[in-house]
């Protein structure tokens, strides 16, 4: 049981701490100053579960600390959603991208708040109360984003059609022995959630939610795409040029 719930908190670990370094990417870019300050604090919200989870589970057995987590292993060894570590792009992609994913994140830690373990429980009651703000924030920029000129509108409607192929990997099945269990809530059991959640705020931003057909996935069994790599060669090259600094 160790090994299959290290490897749950490593996959939502690998979310958060994805998300949080893309968010992070806007800081001296985003479009306003306020919306800086914005995003920064929701990469740390996300870095901060990532630290969280990692250290849950380095102490349940990986045999390895939370910066080797985060810092020292390959692409290939990372199970975060393909979805989240796409590009940036403009403005557009990164709220819609924060939105499709807030709006399965926060449902999820809601659930898992009942967890069996005391100390996911802990975690995810914390992460919920802060990805309900990141879908809150989410969904009323995507609303004046999409409802807002003809340029904003077309933007936003592209950044979803291209980022639509990958939420179906949101709703894979987790590891049906901590289902069981009642450690974890089963992904495919929220989408009737996410559905209503997107189809609402779609609605108001005078959106069309794209159609559903084939969904990209292999982030959960360390299939990435190129763009991780990069990202992980900028992330982790302090902590591979300097190993085991104290700062």
């Amino acid at each position: 049981m160790s090994d299959r719930f290290s490897a749950l908190l490593l996959r939502r670990a690998d979310d958060a701490l994805v998300l949080g370094h893309r968010l992070s990417e806007w800081t001296g870019q985003a479009p306003t100053l306020e919306e800086e300050l914005a995003l920064a604090n929701l990469a740390l919200d996300l870095i901060g579960q990532a630290r969280t989870l990692y250290a849950l589970a380095a102490s349940r057995g990986t045999g390895e600390d939370e910066d080797a987590l985060a810092y020292l292993r390959s692409d290939r060894e990372y199970t975060n959603l393909l979805l989240l570590e796409l590009p940036n792009g403009d403005f557009a992609v990164t709220i819609a991208r924060l939105f499709l994913y807030a709006a399965f994140a926060d449902p999820f830690w809601r659930a898992a708040s009942a967890s069996r373990d005391g100390d996911l429980a802990a975690i995810a009651a914390k992460a919920e109360k802060e990805t309900a703000y990141h879908l809150r924030h989410s969904a009323e920029w995507l609303i004046r984003l999409g409802d807002g000129t003809s340029e904003s509108h077309r933007r936003t409607q592209a950044a979803l059609n291209r980022l639509w192929p990958y939420t179906g990997e949101m709703f894979e099945a987790e590891d049906i022995v901590l289902v069981a269990a009642d450690i974890c809530p089963e992904p495919a059991g929220l989408r009737d959630a996410w559905n209503a959640t997107v189809e609402a705020v779609l609605a108001e931003a005078t959106l069309s939610r794209p159609p559903d057909g084939w969904m990209q996935s292999g982030g959960r069994a360390g299939r990435h795409t190129e763009h991780l790599g990069h990202m992980l060669a900028v992330m982790q090259s302090v902590a591979r040029a300097f190993p085991k600094s104290q700062w």
